[in-house]
């Protein structure tokens, strides 16, 4: 399996690109920005992007989800915000930006495939109403990925619109720290993490 990480834009968002083998289809989870520089490392494993899959709604995630020609999925509860540049925050802090491609939704505990790879999603709102979290069941377990909900010793913020601190430590809770303490977590930013570590010395 290819799990590559690519640290993107000013906010230094991680991008990940996951795919069973080289000359193989590709998911981009998060290309916030830089897609020049994601689509390098697509070009290093001959990878085809298939489609996007977006944690959550805000303009430092969803920067490059244009440049692919590729579907984008999102929670249901984040739609709107691919389409408004006031509600993703583009329209407050850098340039409008809006999303222009097909979009797909998301349901909680939907199942996303592509080959042998497979993503279950979880529902985790608190840093935006429709953030998620993606549990790789497929081609092995243990990996999850976070979004801006849980960080190596942090979690997100919940003081933008649409965002609930007692809901973040209820979705951190409730559905990530019930997986396996050695489960690797990659999240929206910073270095990666585990379960365990988190449920330890994580003060939510």
């Amino acid at each position: 399996m290819i799990l590559e990480t690519i640290c993107v834009g000013s906010m230094e968002v991680n991008c990940y690109v996951l795919a069973e083998k080289e000359n193989s289809q590709a998911i981009i989870i998060d290309p916030g920005a830089q897609g020049r520089k994601i689509q390098k490392v697509l070009d290093k494993f001959k990878l085809k992007p298939a489609f996007i899959i977006n944690t959550h709604g805000h303009f430092d995630h969803i920067g490059a989800d244009n440049e692919f020609g590729v579907p984008i999925y999102v929670h249901k509860a984040d739609a709107a915000l691919l389409k408004d540049a006031i509600l993703n925050m583009s329209g407050l802090f850098a340039l409008p930006y809006t999303v222009n491609s097909k979009i797909n939704i998301l349901e909680d505990n939907q199942v996303v495939e592509l080959g042998n790879l497979r993503l279950k999603v979880a529902h985790l709102p608190g840093h935006t109403q429709g953030g998620i979290g993606l549990i790789l069941e497929k081609p092995l377990g243990g990996i999850v990925f976070t979004g801006d909900t849980l960080f190596c010793n942090g979690i997100g913020r919940s003081d933008l619109a649409g965002g609930s601190q007692e809901l973040l430590a209820k979705s951190i809770r409730e559905r990530l720290f019930i997986l396996p303490d050695a489960t690797k977590i990659y999240p929206g930013h910073g270095p990666s993490s585990t379960i365990g570590q988190e449920k330890r010395n994580n003060l939510i």
